[in-house]
Formats: C-alpha cells, structure tokens, sequence
C-alpha cells in the first residue's frame, strides 16, 4: 500500500495494478491497532495499516489524529 499527499489529497494505492482512491485529508482519521501497536486508517472499510511517517504525513495534510500512544507494560517489550 502506498500513499501520496497532494494539496491536502490523500491518494492511496488500493492493489497491485496500480489502481487509487482519493479522499480529502480531513476525512480520514489515523487511528491505532494497540495488539499490532501499529497505526492505520480505515478506507472503503478495509484497515489499511501505515508507518509512523505516513501517519505524521497525513495529520500534517489535515488528517484527524486518533492514535493512542501504547507503552511497555511488560520488562524488555520492544515497545
């Protein structure tokens, strides 16, 4: 999956022809997987799982931040 921002356009590539959707950056919403600890947005209700730069890349275009910042809760967790 990847992702382009364009004049606060979100493009994101939907399978492997190539083919895109595009939504305006302040109809999406970055939220978090807290069991993946992995940040994603919803899109033609399919979770679509993103790096922490992509979901930066999206809020600074407009996008709402609904992520949840996880924490270690056990001793030597990589998180």
């Amino acid at each position: 999956m990847s992702i382009r921002i364009d004049n606060q356009l979100c493009y994101f590539t939907l399978n492997d022809n190539g083919q895109e959707q595009s939504v305006p950056a302040t109809r999406v919403t970055v939220v978090t997987d807290t069991e993946k600890s992995m940040s994603y947005v919803e899109l033609a209700a399919e979770r679509i799982y993103i790096t922490e730069a992509e979901a930066d890349a999206l809020t600074v275009a407009g996008a709402h931040d609904g992520r949840q910042h996880v924490k270690a809760d056990e001793p030597g967790s990589v998180i």
